[in-house]
């Protein structure tokens, strides 16, 4: 998929450098890494009535259709960490158990990325079977069980050494 025709929903913000692949790039909270110097992000609060007014939920969105999924795994976590409804506990530990599958894929660990898809899958029927609407945190609830079941049924490919890799090929759009 052309990188033009993927969202972005904060143009404003920068990449990083690199996407962080365990054994391929330094850790981005140690010294050189791309985020030694950042402070840690404040905590914060999904709404997932209104998704476009939180950033980080935003940022892990645009980490993860362009390819840096530690990096939006971190995104979410804190969010995930704050978290107190069980729907957005849900969903945000889906989009992390996806983010997890897509550093697996990176390196290569493919018994890894199918158990992350299916971790995800099943958090993310946990969220279907919770509420009556069709999404949640402006995401598609279906759409989600689906990426996370093709997601756990990934056929293996080599990895890349690439600094930033897209591999996975739906990317998440708020509705």
């Amino acid at each position: 998929m052309p990188a033009d025709s993927v969202p972005r929903y904060l143009p404003d913000w920068s990449f990083p450098p690199y996407s962080f692949v365990p054994g391929q790039a330094i850790h981005p909270r140690r010294p050189g890494g791309h985020a030694h110097d950042e402070p840690p992000s404040l905590p914060s609060l999904l709404d997932a009535q209104a998704p476009q007014a939180c950033r980080p939920f935003l940022r892990g969105l645009d980490l993860f259709n362009h390819g840096y999924y530690w990096e939006a795994h971190e995104e979410w976590e804190g969010l995930w960490r704050q978290a107190h409804d069980p729907l957005d506990r849900a969903l945000l530990q889906g989009l992390i158990r996806l983010a997890a599958a897509g550093v697996k894929v990176r390196q290569g660990l493919y018994e890894n990325v199918h158990s992350h898809g299916q971790g995800a899958a099943r958090l993310f029927a946990q969220l279907r079977s919770g509420t009556s609407r069709p999404q949640h945190g402006g995401l598609d609830i279906e759409g989600l069980i689906a990426f996370a079941s093709a997601v756990a049924t990934l056929p293996e490919r080599s990895p890349s050494p690439a600094a930033v890799q897209v591999v996975f090929a739906p990317v998440l759009r708020l509705v």
